[in-house]
């Protein structure tokens, strides 16, 4: 299956089955912000829930925390957000298409041998620097470098795109009032450094973990739920003596990716991408990557060493100390920060990618295929299905005892209705991993049909066994 129709395959298996439909689909729907359904609201929270507990349940010095979106406006100034976040855009005409300015000249580079392409990447990285617009728009005009959907050159001027979102606060509409919905979740951890610290008796080392949505204007929103504007962030901040982030740093790559191969991915559908250029808060940064399909290796958490950049600023604009006291050292200090961070709804598309899987079951000249979710077990959005052979006999009032067993452990599924195959169809499509039969033979010897999803075998366990079996199965650590 080519990666482009396998992306847009998961895409219609998303809607058709209840994990991800467009935001507001009946009016059109509104560009790069989505909707999880019934399915995938379990998954995003299952794969939640396993970040959560690796970061803080398994972890002996980091806590959690859940900040507001709504925050002080001095926030986003400090951090630097108000002046600094925001892209360089411009318009083709014709198509009404806006791009990125560096995404659209990037673009252009890859075209042309390594040698021009490096050449015309320094000429931008040096306008960027500068801020220099009419030097970028020149750049393209003198490359002749097209628009992709009309191909002309008929650009508008490059201008600044601000990424906040705002509003504001109050019964007045005035400028005073001013508010942003938050672009990032880290500052809610930065301004708590103290209150969390004092209140928690913590000594550095120690990070404080958060999730929660964010909101970014994007320029150019797309890759289904990779890219949207209204997003959700797992980020963790791991404040450390200055001096030690480098070992720190490294420390974090290391956990992060064991992290992610807990999954079930193969190493190999991942890479790091260490920054070349870095932020201005950073003093080393990288990128876990994923093979997304469709998209090629994209980056799906951040690990940055931010220095005590953050703290400083927020403690200059504040006018409070934002030090630590280290009694190891007798000393005051600014601790320095290594963050990790990782979007949920790429991970989510992640999951989907590696997954998703269609099979061709055809055998002896009988035409057979399935499409199935090959979910890790604990992040599967049904645990188990529970599927009465006949509509009589007694054996749906077993299925139903089974659940109300199981219900308060994991979440189950009951289903009658078609023939056995059908149903096991169903439920390979939304990616349960274990299928129980209950049959006339159950009634007699109290045992039950187990079905494994990824590879369709099955076999006679007893029924007071089920939930214990499917616990052990789906358990995160």
């Amino acid at each position: 299956m080519a990666n482009e129709s396998k992306l847009q395959n998961i895409i219609g298996h998303c809607k058709e089955y209840g994990f991800v439909f467009q935001s507001s689909e009946i009016y059109d729907g509104l560009s790069a912000v989505y909707d999880y359904g019934q399915l995938g609201v379990e998954l995003k929270r299952n794969i939640r829930d396993y970040w959560w507990k690796s970061m803080t349940q398994m972890q002996d010095n980091i806590v959690g925390l859940d900040a507001a979106i709504f925050m002080h406006p001095t926030v986003w100034k400090a951090s630097g957000h108000v002046d600094n976040f925001s892209d360089p855009m411009i318009d083709n005409k014709d198509s009404q298409k806006r791009y990125r300015v560096d995404h659209l000249i990037e673009g252009y580079a890859e075209t042309l041998d390594k040698e021009k392409g490096e050449a015309i990447l320094a000429q931008m990285d040096q306008l960027l620097a500068a801020n220099d617009f009419v030097g970028l728009k020149q750049l393209i005009d003198d490359y002749k470098i097209s628009c992709g959907v009309s191909g002309t050159c008929n650009w508008t001027e490059v201008r600044q795109f601000n990424l906040m979102f705002s509003t504001e606060i109050g019964s007045v509409a005035d400028e005073a009032n001013v508010i942003y919905l938050r672009p990032e979740t880290a500052q809610g951890i930065f301004v708590n450094f103290l209150n969390v610290q004092k209140s928690g008796r913590m000594k550095i080392p120690f990070g404080i973990a958060q999730t929660g949505k964010a909101f970014r204007n994007e320029i150019v929103a797309r890759g289904f739920i990779f890219r949207m504007r209204e997003f959700e962030q797992m980020e963790m901040q791991f404040f450390v003596k200055p001096g030690t982030q480098q070992e720190w740093y490294e420390h974090w790559k290391a956990a992060r990716m064991k992290w992610h191969l807990s999954l079930g991915i193969p190493q190999d559908s991942y890479r790091f991408h260490d920054h070349v250029k870095l932020a201005h808060y950073a003093d080393a940064a990288c990128d876990i990557e994923y093979d997304f399909a469709g998209m090629g290796f994209k980056e799906v958490e951040g690990i940055h060493s931010r220095t005590d950049y953050d703290l400083k600023q927020h403690q200059q604009f504040s006018g409070k100390k934002l030090t630590y006291f280290d009694t190891d050292i007798n000393q005051h200090y600014v601790p320095y920060v290594v963050e990790t961070s990782i979007g949920l709804d790429r991970t989510v598309l992640m999951i989907l990618s590696a997954a998703y899987k269609e099979e061709d079951l055809s055998a002896e000249g009988k035409e057979d295929s399935r499409v199935v979710l090959s979910l890790p077990p604990m992040l599967a959005p049904v645990k188990l299905a529970v599927l009465p052979l006949t509509k009589k006999d007694g054996l749906p009032e077993i299925a139903k005892e089974l659940i109300d067993q199981c219900r308060p452990y994991f979440k189950c599924f009951y289903e009658e209705k078609d023939s056995i195959g059908k149903r096991y169809r169903r439920q390979d499509a939304i990616g349960t991993p274990f299928c129980i039969t209950i049959d006339h033979q159950t009634k007699e010897d109290q045992t039950v049909t187990i079905r494994h999803r990824d590879s369709m075998t099955q076999e006679r366990i007893a029924l007071a066994s089920v939930k214990d079996m499917v616990m052990d199965k789906i358990k995160m650590f």
